[in-house]
């Protein structure tokens, strides 16, 4: 039998391909295999050593040595490259230059009222050109009353493409923290109508800080902040911290606060939600929590340990009928209806009055229909004054303790029996008796848990408003 030879070949296509190796097997090997496969079973009997030797020479000989992988596609720097251009019909302009013209659309503009503003003023400045609004707007009551003379409301006004006024709202904030007021004048056919509604303020939170420097009002004024976050500042840790001193390098507040929003725009700030304070050195923190899963729970302000922060204030008498309250009654003595100021408690002739509260006597003496009266200041703008009284125990000037006797209950000035009137004033301005703090103790236990948990949110809301300014101290 004769054997034929295998043959290996290597070529190198490209510089990246790959070896391609080949094998050539003689047909007749194949031949020689399948005639050896045929004869096996006589071969091994009578010649096993050969049978044995033949296949193993067969097999190598004709054997696979090696194989590769060459690239299918060629190489793409290789590739011819051509440029194909065709033209491109543009649409017709006609159709979209119709849709233009009967496409109608309205602006909008949000401005500030001035108090020189008029009618026209306000109207150019809204981008507004229309006579007929300009007329009606000269001449309508609610918009002379709540839009002229008037600065820093909020006015948003509707118009057409045609520059014709469509809707003008403008709003403004009351004493009221749940409700704000809008005036509306929108277009009707051929005239305007006008009309005055009231809405609730929606809430948002806020935090910011600031550098105190030679007061906390400006302070809280130089960060963009109402004179009220200011205010409340003052009433809620005016107890325990003297604001009104010589401040200190250093001093700095922090406070996370409401923002009341009419129609999404921000009206005014509300309620201090927590504040901390570093003033002439002293530092405080204090956060507003009410219980929200006991609907008689009454918020009140405490420390972040929750200790009450508010000292309360004594009843006036000790014992005594209130008789009269604040508001409008009969006055008594003049036979007519007049607002009541104060507070009226009946008591026997003498019965003590004792101050409300620590403070130093600005007034004691007579007044007219008060007889005998005495003015005690408290400080912050807070005065308290106890009339009709028959006999009075301080001078002016003199520095007063809670719950120290001053007077006697009696029927001086315009009274018709024994009594005491009772008025609290802040800033001169006459508040019913019934808002001052009655004081607050610690948080009740039952609710410990929820309030620990909001102050720990509290505490964030505070670091998040100091990190605002990394070098708050002065």
């Amino acid at each position: 039998m004769r054997s034929a030879a295998s043959h290996f070949k290597v070529r190198a296509a490209s510089p990246r391909a790959a070896f391609v190796c080949t094998t050539e097997i003689n047909v007749l090997n194949l031949r020689s295999l399948s005639s050896l496969l045929a004869r096996a079973p006589a071969l091994i009997e009578q010649h096993p050593r050969r049978v044995t030797a033949g296949l193993a020479v067969l097999l190598l000989g004709t054997g696979v040595t090696a194989f590769g992988v060459a690239p299918l596609a060629p190489d793409a720097a290789d590739l011819p490259v051509s440029q194909v251009v065709e033209a491109v019909q543009p649409l017709p302009l006609a159709a979209q230059s119709d849709t233009l013209l009967t496409h109608r659309f309205n602006l909008f503009r949000t401005e500030i009222t001035r108090a020189t503003d008029t009618a026209d003023s306000l109207l150019s400045r809204l981008g507004i050109a229309d006579p007929a609004a300009a007329a009606f707007l000269r001449k309508d009551a609610l918009a002379r009353q709540h839009i002229f003379g008037r600065q820093s409301r909020t006015v948003t006004a509707e118009a057409d493409d045609d520059q014709r006024l469509l809707k003008i709202s403008l709003r403004w904030a009351t004493e009221d923290d749940d409700f704000f007021k809008r005036l509306v004048i929108e277009r009707q056919g051929l005239g305007f109508v006008s009309r005055v509604e009231t809405d609730r303020y929606s809430r948002s939170s806020r935090v910011a800080s600031g550098g105190i420097q030679k007061s906390l009002e400006a302070s809280i004024d130089r960060a963009g902040l109402d004179a009220s976050v200011a205010r409340q500042l003052h009433q809620i840790l005016g107890e325990a911290i003297d604001l009104t001193g010589n401040t200190r390098k250093g001093d700095r507040f922090s406070v996370y606060y409401e923002v009341l929003e009419a129609d999404g725009e921000p009206l005014r700030d509300g309620r201090v939600l927590a504040a901390e304070v570093v003033y002439a050195g002293q530092s405080i923190q204090a956060m507003w929590f009410r219980d929200e899963e006991r609907p008689a729970s009454r918020g009140a302000y405490y420390s972040m340990d929750g200790k009450g922060l508010r000292k309360g204030y004594l009843a006036p008498v000790e014992s005594g009928k209130i008789t009269s309250g604040f508001s409008m009654r009969l006055n008594p003595v003049l036979n007519r209806v007049q607002p009541h100021r104060g507070i009226d408690y009946a008591a026997p002739p003498g019965t003590p009055v004792r101050a409300i509260g620590e403070g130093v006597v600005s007034f004691a003496g007579w007044q007219n229909g008060y007889g005998n009266v005495i003015f005690v200041d408290h400080g912050r703008g807070r005065t308290t004054v106890y009339a009709h009284l028959n006999s009075m125990n301080v001078r002016v000037g003199q520095r007063v303790t809670q719950g120290q006797p001053i007077g006697g209950v009696g029927a001086t000035g315009w009274a018709t029996g024994p009594h005491l009137h009772f008025e609290y004033r802040i800033n001169g301005v006459h508040r019913d008796p019934k808002i001052m703090a009655s004081g607050s103790g610690p948080v009740p236990s039952a609710s410990i848990a929820a309030f620990r948990q909001k102050a720990g949110l509290m505490q964030q809301q505070l670091a998040a408003a100091a990190a605002l300014q990394p070098s708050l101290a002065q």
